[in-house]
């Protein structure tokens, strides 16, 4: 596949470069590039990712971060047999646990969510840092109400990481992940709580909690657009409706006129 020739395979963090050096270096610099379009392109346009990032994975296979690349990529298009195994074959490589989250949504996309509740409660959750550790309590909910156990979900999303005041990255995602729990649960108030504790902490717009919490307030949006559009319609439709009026008033005075004509002939 194609790629842009300012991408020279530099971009990449310097731990994967660090990877990357036990292969040769022109192979690495393919590798490298591939990898790059797969990060650029990951959330807009996920299948194009996925291919490159099965390029890099037949090139170099054996690189712990091509394999974690190439399951975020199957991760992304929703193959999430094949990103469980990528992301088990990373993991063999490095020892780390900083995918045991993502592995254990993926066994819920696989409709296996009791395997994801009990690979929360695995050690290995326990050696992950705090944004791994609430990645992992968001699993287990979305596991829990998989399961039809909403209130469990609720009470799972209960922490001190929520009750905190302070903004982390993962903030807004936490909160309106209880937000929409409740909300589920028919706890309106406590949800339009929720949903509004997560706009103030969601400054980057990641998620769209401001418009639920404008759809719990009764608020309508209307597109300026559409009205703009209909505003036009309604002035063209009048501009019709003059010309055709002027249009009828010079046709009542042509009558007029040979009417007039009419009489003076016959007089």
């Amino acid at each position: 596949m194609p790629i842009p020739d300012d991408v020279t395979g530099e971009e990449i963090d310097a731990d994967v470069r660090q990877e990357l050096m036990s292969l040769p270096k022109g192979l690495a610099e393919d590798v490298a590039r591939n990898l790059v379009m797969v990060a650029n392109l990951i959330d807009e346009d996920p299948e194009q990712a996925y291919a490159y990032s099965r390029i890099a994975l037949r090139l170099a296979s054996r690189v712990a971060a091509v394999r974690e690349a190439a399951g975020f990529a199957a991760y992304a298009t929703q193959k999430y047999s094949e990103a469980l195994a990528e992301f088990r074959a990373a993991r063999r490589m490095t020892g780390g646990v900083e995918l045991w989250p993502v592995m254990a949504d993926c066994e819920r996309g696989m409709g296996r969510p009791e395997r994801a509740l009990a690979m929360a409660g695995e050690p290995e959750v326990g050696k992950l840092d705090k944004a791994g550790q609430v990645e992992m309590r968001l699993v287990a909910a979305g596991a829990r109400r998989d399961m039809g156990q909403l209130d469990a979900a609720i009470v799972t999303l209960q922490s001190p990481e929520l009750a905190s005041t302070a903004v982390h990255p993962w903030t807004a995602r936490l909160r309106y992940a209880y937000a929409d729990a409740l909300l589920a649960a028919g706890r309106e108030d406590e949800a339009r709580e929720w949903f509004a504790k997560t706009v103030e902490s969601d400054k980057d717009g990641a998620t769209d909690a401001s418009d639920r919490l404008a759809e719990l307030d009764g608020v309508e949006f209307v597109d300026a657009i559409d009205e703009l559009d209909e505003s036009e319609e309604s002035d063209e439709s009048e501009e019709t409706d003059a010309v055709d009026e002027a249009d009828q008033v010079d046709d009542e005075d042509d009558q007029d006129d040979e009417d007039d004509e009419d009489l003076d002939d016959k007089a």
